[in-house]
């Protein structure tokens, strides 16, 4: 069996949302991009879904609150961990 292309992370969406909304992409390089997305995701549950609407429909917006805080969270300890290997060279 292959796994449909449909299926991803939920939390991807999620950070990258997040990264937008605070800008990082004007202050960090597209590596630094890289690196501050794998290290915040490894912080977050996995959440696999196939359809984007199926999570608006199932999550009340506490859930979504909660998931919002949480890659807040995961990514300003990611930012931290890149910031400080990124002066480190």
């Amino acid at each position: 069996m292959k796994l449909s292309t449909e299926i991803h992370n939920f939390y991807e969406q999620l950070v990258n949302k997040a990264i937008v909304q605070q800008d990082l992409a004007r202050r960090l390089s597209e590596d630094e991009l890289a690196d501050l997305c794998c290290l915040a995701l490894n912080q977050l549950p996995a959440h696999y879904i196939r359809h984007d609407v199926d999570m608006i429909y199932f999550l009340s917006q506490e859930k979504r609150d909660a998931m919002e805080q949480e890659v807040r969270l995961s990514l300003a300890h990611a930012l931290v961990r890149v910031q400080s290997s990124t002066s480190r060279d």
